[in-house]
């Protein structure tokens, strides 16, 4: 899988993270108080591995109303998103007040975001489709990780990716964690009503030829919170 290629170390990029003041070193330590980790307090979302920053170094400058958090695992790959939302915000000459970007698992999401801390929007792109079957659990739109999210989740999550099997497996995922389809499609880019800023990732697959699937799901509310963290519970006790 193209997508999925390894990236070298660069042993210049956490230095040069830890020296970025939009770059929280300990995203643990803003659990709770997120909103004071801005200028402004204004809805939250989240992009949940952004990579190289494609996407959010288009979004979040587009859309100063919002404050942005940008999530990914490796230092090699958020170097590079911060220089691209260095570069987008420097092009429209506006201040960087509305972007955070931090290292962290997204698989244990809970131990940086509390309930209080509440999101309007989460992005998921093109994320690790982890197709082998004990690997399932550990894709970002499995069961366990979206009750995670409907905890702090007032609005949507938006999801895209090239993967069918990850597709067709996430348009069960969601109903089983208390959330309701609201838009979906699998082919993105017959319907330009839904299109809207692309990732490096999209870009590539759709000059492959590959349609990209995507999804807007949003927490029921004939679904209690408390049914979804008793099967979380049990999930987690029968593995």
């Amino acid at each position: 899988r193209i997508a999925l290629m390894r990236i070298r170390c660069k042993p210049w990029a956490k230095p040069e993270l830890e020296a970025c003041p939009f770059y929280i070193t300990d995203p643990k330590t803003c659990k709770g108080r997120w909103e004071m980790q801005f200028p402004k307090k204004q809805p939250l979302r989240l992009e949940l591995g952004c990579g190289k920053g494609g996407f959010i170094a288009q979004e979040a400058p587009a859309n100063p109303d919002y404050n942005y958090v940008a999530i990914d695992i490796k230092n090699e790959m958020l170097v590079l998103a911060k220089r691209k939302l260095e570069a987008a915000y420097a092009e429209k000459n506006i201040p960087m007040d509305n972007i955070r970007i931090c290292i962290d698992n997204i698989m244990y999401l809970s131990a940086c975001f509390a309930e209080t801390d509440r999101i309007d929007r989460i992005y998921i792109n093109f994320c690790n489709p982890w197709p082998r079957g004990k690997h399932k659990k550990r894709r970002l739109t499995h069961p366990r990780q979206l009750v995670q999210y409907r905890q702090i989740l007032d609005g949507e999550i938006w999801f895209k990716t090239d993967d069918a099997g990850l597709f067709e497996d996430s348009l069960q995922y969601f109903p089983q964690a208390g959330f309701r389809i609201r838009t979906m499609t699998r082919d993105l880019h017959k319907e330009p009503a839904l299109c809207y800023f692309e990732t490096e990732h999209e870009k590539m697959f759709t000059e492959m030829g590959k349609p990209i699937h995507f999804l807007i799901a949003e927490p029921d509310p004939d679904v209690p919170a408390e049914a979804l963290q008793e099967w979380m519970n049990t999930y987690e006790r029968n593995g």
